[in-house]
């Protein structure tokens, strides 16, 4: 599996950016992707999760701000950020889980947001 993001850069504060993620390999429609984030000094947190019907996860600090979709005949996820904050700053990187649970990686897209 190889996921490869794209979107990220550099925007001020109460701006939007549109991440998306391009994913190939052993890819079934039916398994979880999603999107988590790592700022200086902090662990890898969870931002969105999305299942392949559809069904979405939210951190508490993104709820009503970002939006996770997928295209299942693309494979491809996306997530619109809107109203950034600073503290939304950090490597953001693509999640693809396979049917047994186990976890793949983006090499992650840099979201800076200015105050």
């Amino acid at each position: 599996v190889q996921l490869v993001e794209s979107g990220g850069g550099l925007v001020q504060a109460g701006g939007s950016l549109r991440l998306s993620c391009a994913a190939s390999g052993s890819i079934f429609s039916i398994n979880v992707m999603g999107w988590y984030r790592q700022a200086p000094g902090k662990q890898r947190e969870l931002v969105a999760t999305i299942t392949g019907g559809g069904s979405t996860n939210y951190a508490d600090s993104v709820k009503g701000r970002f939006t996770i979709s997928r295209d299942n005949a693309k494979n491809t996820v996306y997530m619109q950020m809107n109203s950034l904050k600073a503290e939304d700053t950090a490597v953001y990187y693509c999640m693809h889980s396979d049917l047994n649970g186990m976890p793949y990686w983006g090499k992650g897209t840099l979201v800076t947001v200015s105050s």
